[in-house]
């Protein structure tokens, strides 16, 4: 039925995995030979070869996830992959596969997804590889993988029928062993483990309202499973909640801007208890309450002060990490605590080798992305459970929950401003020459308050000792506010330079305001530093978090 190929290539030069895998528009992976060839480079880069590997292939429904499932199908069984576990059609979401990679100690797994970028056929497509800890590949992974396609000159693929990957089974094709999976049953077993159902189902049966978002993204067949059959809430609780290729063209990114719909909902007159929403595949989150929006850095920060309130958590943390952009409220915990708090660079692979050798329970990124070391990935549902976990505890609403927070420990007054979409050349001007007037910064004063650190954020791993260089950089003052400056990667069109502001106070009387009101002055500071409109024509940012 198969007959196995060697299919002469040449290389393609833009194949550089970055932080979150390969991103690129559609239609770029639909070039011939495009996406086999780094499929090919990634089989290459593992130890030996794939053949007598084991691993697991799902995708967050976007346009072109199938194509590409049957192609890597076809490319596991020419390379002798020994098993192979695919999403039944074509679904699992990133946590999901983390999971997976886990619980069946698999070699690793490839996830088809940009992640938040917008999809459709105008749209974005994505390819994640996460190693056998279930997590994202390390920097010298993804180097090697991109070694392998400067130098590919052939890949392997075995010619026939599509296999269907409708419905459960297993099956062996020559020399692989291909299993069609159950996308949410595994995932949703994990998160009953760790969660206490029973007060969560207490919670919806008291009356308790949540609106749940699922953007017409990966999710929504998580939230189904989780919150109406095993919860017993409602269907009416969900919305958006069937994927669909082109993510009903809408952007599934859960911030304020993109996730209006929700945000909406809560901000009215009959808003629900509880909103939440999750990203295209799943590992990102959105906490709000009505009329009442948790930042990112607040609830990895709550989550942590409360942990001892969910049963998976009640022997306590080992430590904590955040990302270096993230606001300190999860500093401020630690202390509380007594436990140490990592800071890390962005990307989620930092935080796995504090995980995988027990320095850290729980992380989280200001991206609207958290987790825990239940798997290896920041996880949009787990957060969610987390939250409605601790708020069938404590038995009060969101916004009461935090302000008790800042109450006690303080509050970090944090917004996130980007400007998408600007051009690449004047970005990269604008952090070279920010970055080149540093050490004139450092002692300087700026709204009667002192500079201590100007830096470009260099991070050491506690574990493996590499190093990390130029990792954003640092303007941090002697009241504990900062400024932080970054080139994004995540996006396919233009750069995104992020501007973090923040601000830190324990007066009562401060600790209600806006904080685009509050931080008003440091927000104009930081466009006067960076000269952004000189370097790149924007006066104001595309999007404010």
């Amino acid at each position: 039925m198969f007959q196995i190929k060697r299919i002469e290539t040449e290389p393609f030069d833009d194949q550089k995995p970055g932080t979150s895998g390969l991103r690129k528009p559609v239609r770029t992976f639909m070039k011939p030979h495009y996406l086999e060839n780094f499929i090919q480079s990634i089989f290459d880069s593992m130890d030996g070869g794939a053949e007598g590997k084991s691993l697991v292939i799902g995708g967050d429904g976007r346009f072109y996830n199938n194509r590409a499932i049957q192609t890597i199908i076809k490319m596991a069984i020419a390379n002798r992959v020994k098993r192979l576990l695919v999403g039944r059609d074509g679904f699992l979401s990133t946590p999901a596969t983390s999971c997976i990679i886990r619980k069946y100690g698999l070699s690793g797994g490839i996830i088809l997804s940009a992640s938040h970028n917008p999809g459709g056929e105008e749209g974005d497509f994505g390819v994640k590889f996460n190693i056998e800890n279930g997590g994202p590949a390390p920097q010298k992974v993804t180097d090697k993988i991109f070694e392998k396609s400067l130098e590919i000159k052939r890949f392997f693929m075995a010619e026939g029928p599509d296999f269907p990957i409708d419905a459960i089974k297993t099956e062996k094709v020559m020399d692989t062993t291909i299993e069609v999976i159950d996308p949410v049953k595994d995932y949703c077993d994990l998160m009953e483990g760790l969660f206490d159902f029973d007060r969560i189902r207490g919670l919806f049966r008291s009356g308790f309202r949540m609106a749940y978002d699922g953007l017409h993204a990966i999710t929504g067949i998580y939230a189904r499973e989780l919150f109406v059959n095993r919860l017993g809430a409602p269907d009416s609780f969900l919305r958006n909640c069937d994927p669909l290729p082109d993510f009903g063209g809408g952007h599934p990114d859960p911030n304020l801007k993109y996730a209006r719909e929700l945000v909406d909902i809560m901000y009215s007159e009959d808003a629900p208890d509880f909103g939440a929403a999750s990203d295209g595949d799943g590992d990102r989150n959105m906490i709000l309450g009505k009329k009442f929006f948790v930042t990112p850095s607040d609830s990895v920060a709550i989550i942590s002060a409360h942990s001892r309130n969910v049963p998976g958590y009640r022997d306590g943390l080992s430590g904590v990490a955040r990302s270096m952009p993230t606001s300190c409220a999860l500093d401020q915990v630690a202390r509380e605590l007594g436990i140490k708090c990592y800071e890390t660079p962005t990307g989620w692979k930092f935080f796995g080798n504090l995980l995988d050798k027990g320095l850290i329970t729980i992380c989280g990124e200001e991206s609207f992305g958290t987790g825990s070391n239940h798997i290896r990935e920041k996880d949009g549902l787990w957060a969610v459970l987390f939250w409605l976990n601790i708020l069938s505890v404590e038995k009060t609403s969101v916004s009461e929950l935090v302000k008790g927070h800042w109450q006690k420990y303080g509050r970090n007054y944090y917004t996130r401003h980007d400007f998408e979409g600007v051009s690449t050349d004047g970005a990269k001007r604008m952090m070279e020459s920010l970055e080149g007037r540093l050490s004139t910064l450092a002692g300087m004063e700026f709204l009667e308050k002192k500079v201590t650190i100007a830096d470009n954020f260099s991070y050491k791993d506690p574990v493996d000792g590499s190093i990390s260089k130029n990792q954003g950089i640092r303007i941090i003052f002697d009241d504990g506010s900062r400024l932080i400056y970054r080139l994004s990667g995540t996006g396919t069109k233009g750069a995104t330079i992020r501007i973090y502001i923040e601000g830190y106070t324990k007066k009562e009387r401060e600790l209600y305001q806006d904080p685009q009101v509050y931080l008003k002055d440091m927000i104009a500071l930081s466009r006067e530093l960076s000269e952004i409109e000189k370097f790149t024509g924007r006066k104001e940012p595309t999007v404010i978090t």
